[in-house]
């Protein structure tokens, strides 16, 4: 389970080094293989591979839904099979780097999104957070999704 926020660089040669926070879960649980991909190329989402495969396999029975093929359409023009090195790099695809303005020159933060990681433009992150804050009928919704499931009656969401 991935959580928090980490500052991080990519390299000039469009490495991105995990954060150490990240690279213990990933060690902990084995990942070697990624998909790194986005679904509007505003940010690259980082999926360990068993993760996005489950991803596949839940779309795979919706193939001809036009949602789904745009969906697929975008996550594989910009995605890509990434094996970590090493060092606990992962080189992130330079037609994702280009559109999110993910370069060696910028600051960039990697968000823990439960089974993905986000990597995203500082700049245009802190941007994001400013122009979309929590409304009181975003509360409202959390507030639903997070209430306990009452187990015998099935109530709660």
């Amino acid at each position: 389970m991935f959580l928090g926020n980490n500052p991080a660089k990519v390299d000039e040669k469009g490495r991105l080094k995990l954060p150490s926070a990240f690279k213990l879960q990933v060690d902990a649980r084995a990942i070697a293989f990624f998909y790194i991909t986005s679904a509007d190329g505003k940010s690259a989402e980082i999926w360990p591979l068993p993760e996005w495969e489950k991803i596949q396999a839940r779309l795979a029975h919706y193939s001809m839904d036009e949602a789904v093929q745009k969906f697929m359409n975008l996550t594989s023009y910009y995605g890509q099979l990434v094996q970590i090195d090493a060092q606990g790099r992962l080189l992130l695809p330079q037609i994702l780097r280009v559109k999110a303005d993910l370069n060696s020159d910028v600051d960039a933060v990697v968000i823990g999104k439960t089974t993905y990681l986000e990597v995203k433009n500082r700049a245009a992150f802190e941007r994001d957070i400013e122009a979309n804050q929590l409304t009181v009928e975003d509360r409202r919704r959390l507030a639903t999704i997070l209430q306990p499931r009452d187990e015998k009656s099935g109530e709660g969401d």
